[in-house]
């Protein structure tokens, strides 16, 4: 090399490492103001909506107010190199919470995730900081009890830090807008968070039971043993899923001839025996000249292309595969239209995996994998959406699949609600899918670990999550089984999978122990799909959870900030899985349910309590959703130190959109102690729907002091409780 090259190499080294390139360049905030009851939204200098589009929000906000003089949470925005980024500096001892999918503590005080979705086998890539989903909100918990939020308004890839004095958000990409809420309670916050973002409609009320899955049920005839066996055992179960193993050599919306010549006969026999079933259908579309979808796909133009405009492919399950640009208006249209002659076979939902978008590269140099569609790939947009690459649109991949997978599950069925479960999502994406905690593994650490993950999609506005009961990786042993399934049964989403090459993970494959045990823990849920059914018509209203972390019982209790080993069930239900160790429970009355019999004594079962002043509904034990719950009604009461308490049970078909039309109702019960004797009764009630041909008779039951009295009455007349 000659002097004169070594020397403009030397200048050109001390120019990318000199402060005028390295530096964060502070941006103004152009633009600020209320968007909502305490809600503020920050735009930066230089903001372009071209850059930085917007698939969080459920619509755009619009400024009606300025910032009033109290207000004192301002987004520090800069720019480094090219790369966006905001800082929220706290002031005074804040708990710190949100992140979506995250792995580690509940507490997320000095913790840094990277939004990157990643297909991350046993949680392994990057140490378990970046999964399959992106949440780029952060809740904030004062000392007072009063609470915050903050919206990065991006799914550029990116890195979140919550630190004990700052929460810092660092994108690879464009400005973006900040919103941040500010109320007197967490639930306040997520309520406000529920009005940017959305809700979840209401599911079908068959998804709220226990399903069963494994990779895979190969053959029709398996799936029916499958099925026969939960009914000749009297195990309670809704679904049976199906994943790859069904297709025609993994080709998307195919069926294999051979081990599954006749689906719709199959779903019919289902049926009858009081089953749904769900398919697995992912992005990667094979490419192959004599396969439908594929030459639909290719004259309509819909797949991602290389920028040189060639096709890209990336294997998958099937080989060589496409990939829809779901950007594109014409692409998602495409896309749901598949869905009609598909469902057609009587299938009743749709999981939609593998769609961070996951690509096995392994084949490449280990530095150079990337495990995806590789950043520079183009995406057109359309309509809302810019043209960007795939370093923009990675992370809501999978979030503009699932709308247009629902929106063709809506089209071919619109007198039905919709269900689909999405491995890969982003924040604001509840509104179009449920979702699952990803290929966890059969370990204690994994089991453990559900319990913040899913109260923490909770705190980040999808209330439909779990994980896979029992771990999808590795073997499960019998006494992991058992201590799973007894708690896993009251999470918002309860499934049990198994990866291929494991050992079986159905309820019975652990020997009549764990059998009797599993029996005891899918009744326990389905004496409760009542009030699991109203507190998700709560969480379609007013976007809080159905599980919920302890500190919510009280606020202002630090001493719950860090629980992770319990989780409330509402406001009025406690869960102590049969793992947790002196957990930190909070203050109170709080009385143990006993739901079925010998739940309490058998070891493997969660403890229920229920909370002073709360009222809890509860059914009768059925095998699945198609019979009937609210035969009896039960309610079991927890008074409150002056003797009252208070519930609400909602109810409605459990399938269709009359509840949209006051097609269902909404009782609220009030009880109250005078001397011995406790009066239970409707206190209001809502909706059009006729209750009187289901429940017969209700019954009363108050929990006292570690005793049951009982009395039986209608819901017209009400029940008098004696407790002499």
């Amino acid at each position: 090399m000659s002097k004169i090259a070594r020397f403009l190499s030397l200048i050109t080294i001390l120019l990318l490492f000199h402060p005028l390139f390295t530096e964060a360049q502070p941006v103004a905030i152009a633009r600020s103001g209320m968007v909502g009851k305490s809600i503020a939204q920050f735009v930066p200098e230089g903001f372009d909506a071209n850059k930085t589009p917007s698939l969080i929000l459920k619509s755009t906000p619009v400024i009606s107010g300025r910032l009033p003089s109290h207000w004192k949470i301002y987004p520090e925005f800069s720019v480094t190199e090219g790369k966006a980024s905001a800082i929220i500096h706290l002031k005074g001892k804040v708990s710190l919470y949100g992140g979506g999918e995250v792995t580690g503590t509940l507490l997320r005080n000095g913790q840094t995730i990277r939004l990157w979705n990643t297909d991350s086998g046993a949680y392994g890539v990057d140490g378990g900081s970046r999964l399959y989903q992106s949440h780029p909100w952060v809740m904030g918990l004062r000392e007072d009890g009063t609470a915050f939020g903050v919206i990065f308004d991006s799914f550029w890839k990116a890195e979140l830090r919550t630190d004990d004095d700052k929460i810092e958000f660092n994108t690879e990409g464009a400005l973006f807008n900040v919103y941040v809420i500010d109320r007197n309670s967490p639930q306040e916050v997520l309520q406000g968070l529920a009005e940017l973002i959305g809700t979840i409609d209401l599911p079908p009320r068959w998804s709220l039971g226990y399903q069963q899955c494994r990779f895979s049920y190969g053959t029709e005839q398996r799936v029916r043993e499958i099925a026969s066996t939960f009914r000749a055992k009297q195990l309670p179960c809704d679904v049976i899923w199906m994943d790859i193993d069904y297709m025609d050599g993994y080709r998307v919306f195919t069926f294999n001839k051979a081990t599954f010549p006749n689906p719709k006969q199959l779903n019919a026999d289902l049926h009858a025996k009081g089953f749904r079933s769900v398919f697995m259908i992912d992005p990667g579309v094979k490419v192959d000249a004599g396969y439908d979808v594929y030459n639909s796909g290719t004259k309509q133009d819909v797949w991602l292309k290389d920028p040189s405009g060639k096709e890209y492919h990336g294997k998958v399950w099937p080989g060589d595969c496409a990939f829809p640009d779901f950007t594109m208006p014409r692409t998602q249209q495409w896309w749901a239209d598949l869905y009609k002659p598909f469902l057609a076979n009587d299938i009743d939902g749709v999981w939609n995996d593998m769609n961070e978008p996951a690509v096995n590269d392994n084949e490449l140099p280990e530095a150079m994998r990337l495990g995806t569609i590789p950043y520079d790939i183009p995406h057109r947009g359309g309509a809302n959406l810019p043209a960007g690459p795939h370093l923009l649109y990675h992370n809501a991949y999978g979030r503009l699949m699932v709308e247009a997978t629902r929106k063709g599950v809506l089209a071919a069925k619109p007198d039905k609600r919709p269900f689909v479960l999405t491995r890969s999502n982003l924040l604001g994406g509840q509104r179009y899918a449920a979702t699952w905690t990803g290929d966890n593994y059969a370990d204690e650490k994994f089991m453990k670990v559900t319990l913040p993950m899913s109260v923490t999609l909770g705190l980040s506005g999808q209330p439909f999550s779990g994980p896979d009961i029992g771990g999808f990786l590795g073997n499960t042993s019998p006494d992991l089984w058992g201590q799973w399934i007894g708690f896993g049964v009251f999470l918002p989403f309860a499934r049990g999978h198994a990866c291929a090459g494991t050992n079986d993970k159905e309820p019975w494959a652990f020997g009549p122990e764990l059998e009797r045990t599993s029996k005891i823990a899918l009744e326990r849920r389905y004496r409760l799909l009542p009030y699991l059914y109203t507190l998700f018509y709560n969480a379609h209203k007013t976007g809080l959870p159905v599980m919920c972390p302890a500190f919510f019982d009280d606020p202002g209790n630090t001493a719950l900030r860090s629980e992770e080993q319990i989780f409330l069930l509402g406001k009025n239900l406690l869960v102590v899985p049969a793992f947790a160790k002196s957990p930190n429970l909070p203050t109170g009355i709080w009385e143990t349910l006993n739901l079925v019999d010998g739940d309490q004594s058998d070891r493997y079962q969660a403890k229920l309590l229920v909370k002073g002043g709360g009222i809890v509904p509860a059914g009768e034990i059925i095998q699945n959703t198609t019979e009937e719950s609210l035969r009896q009604l039960t309610l079991y009461i927890c008074l409150d130190a002056k003797g009252k308490a208070g519930g609400e049970l909602y109810w409605d078909a459990g399938e269709g959109w009359d509840f949209k039309k006051n097609g269902f109702k909404l009782l609220n019960f009030q009880a109250s102690r005078s001397k011995n004797l406790v009066s239970v009764s409707v206190k209001s009630a809502l909706g059009n729907y006729d209750l009187s041909p289901e429940i017969r008779k209700v019954k009363a039951i108050v929990l006292h002091q570690g005793k049951q009295y009982e009395g039986i009455g209608s819901l017209k007349d009400g029940v008098q409780v004696n407790m002499h």
